[in-house]
C-alpha cells in the first residue's frame, strides 16, 4: 500500500470559510464523509487514510464545528438547512459531480437533505449510527430535546447544557464500549470535541432546537431510499446511548439489499473497529462499484 498524505484546506464560500479534509488521487472516485456533534472530520483521521487507495476522500467540519469559520449567531442561523447549504456549496465549488456518502450522527440530516434533493449524484451511502427513523432513537436519551422541541422555553433550553459537558462527552465515546475496548477510546477526541463545544454553547443549543426539523423529513427520506435504491452500508455501534440497531435494520424497509453490521461498541463506533469498518467499506465500494 502506498503512503497518502492528507490536506489541510479552506475554501470561501461567501458567509462560510470551509475547512475540509483531503486525501487521495483527484481522479479517482470521490467519497464525502459527515461528521456529527460534537465533533469534527477530525473523527475521520484515521479512516481517510485506510480508504485513500482507491478513493478521493473530501471530510469538512460543518459550521460550528472544528476548524470552519462561520459568522456569529445573529448573523448566521445555526440551522440544519444551513448545514447542508454549506456543504452543498462545498460540493458545488469542488466540482463533485457524482460521489459516495458517509454520514455519522448530525451527518446523516446533512447528507439525506443533499441525497434527497440530488439523487442521481449520490453512488452509495455509508451510514455509521447516522439515523434516519423514528425507530432508530432512543426516547429515554432524548427526552429533554424533546422537551424543548415541545416547549422552547429557557428552562427547557438550560435543561440541555448538561449534554454540553465534559462528562457528557465523555459518555458519548464510551458508553456501550465493552471494558477491554475503553483503551481504544483516544482521549485527544474527547478533548478536541470538548474545545468545540465550549467555544459557544448557545450555537449547539440552537442546532439542539433545531434537530426537529430532522425528524419531520424523515418520510421524504425514506422515500428517497425507495425510489433512489442507492446501495446502503449501515455500520453501527449497538450500545449507542441515542441511536439504536433499530435505525440501522430499518434501512432494510426501503432498500432491502442494504448491508447491515452492528458492532459491540457505542456511539464512535471507529475509534474502537475502526479497521474492521474500513474493512467493510472497502469491500462494499469495490462490489458497488463505487
Amino acid at each position: 500500500m502506498s503512503w497518502h498524505r492528507v490536506r489541510y484546506k479552506k475554501v470561501n464560500l461567501g458567509e462560510v470559510e470551509m475547512f475540509y479534509r483531503e486525501v487521495g488521487a483527484e481522479a479517482a472516485p470521490v467519497l464525502l464523509l459527515l461528521h456529527g456533534f460534537p465533533t469534527s472530520s477530525h473523527m475521520y483521521r484515521d479512516l481517510i487514510l485506510q480508504l485513500a487507495e482507491r478513493h478521493r476522500i473530501v471530510a469538512p467540519d460543518l459550521p460550528g464545528f472544528g476548524s470552519t469559520k462561520a459568522p456569529a449567531r445573529g448573523a448566521y442561523a445555526y440551522t440544519f438547512g444551513n448545514l447542508y447549504k454549506a456543504v452543498l456549496a462545498l460540493v458545488d465549488t469542488l466540482k463533485l459531480e457524482r460521489f459516495g456518502l458517509m454520514v455519522f450522527d448530525y451527518g446523516a440530516p446533512v447528507g439525506f437533505r443533499l441525497a434527497a434533493a440530488y439523487p442521481n449524484r449520490i453512488s452509495a451511502i455509508i451510514t455509521q449510527n447516522g439515523n434516519v427513523y423514528e425507530v432508530g432513537l432512543r426516547e429515554a436519551n432524548i427526552r429533554p430535546m424533546r422537551d424543548y422541541w415541545e416547549n422552547p422555553s429557557p428552562a427547557n433550553r438550560d435543561a440541555l447544557r448538561s449534554f454540553l459537558t465534559v462528562d457528557a462527552t465523555r459518555f458519548q465515546y464510551t458508553h456501550g464500549v465493552p471494558e477491554d475496548k475503553l483503551e481504544l477510546v483516544s482521549p485527544d477526541a474527547v478533548a478536541h470535541d470538548q474545545a468545540i463545544l465550549d467555544r459557544d454553547p448557545e450555537v449547539q443549543l440552537d442546532l439542539f432546537g433545531d434537530y426537529k426539523s430532522n425528524i419531520a423529513l424523515y418520510p421524504r427520506w425514506q422515500e428517497y431510499l425507495r425510489a433512489a435504491r442507492p446501495p446502503v452500508l449501515a455500520v453501527w455501534g449497538n450500545g449507542d446511548p441515542f441511536f439504536a440497531p433499530a435505525g440501522a435494520h430499518a434501512f432494510r424497509n426501503d432498500v432491502p439489499d442494504a448491508e447491515i453490521h452492528l458492532f459491540d461498541t457505542g456511539h464512535f463506533a471507529l475509534e474502537t473497529d475502526g479497521p474492521e469498518i474500513a474493512a467493510l467499506i472497502r469491500d462494499f465500494l469495490g462490489r458497488k462499484g463505487c
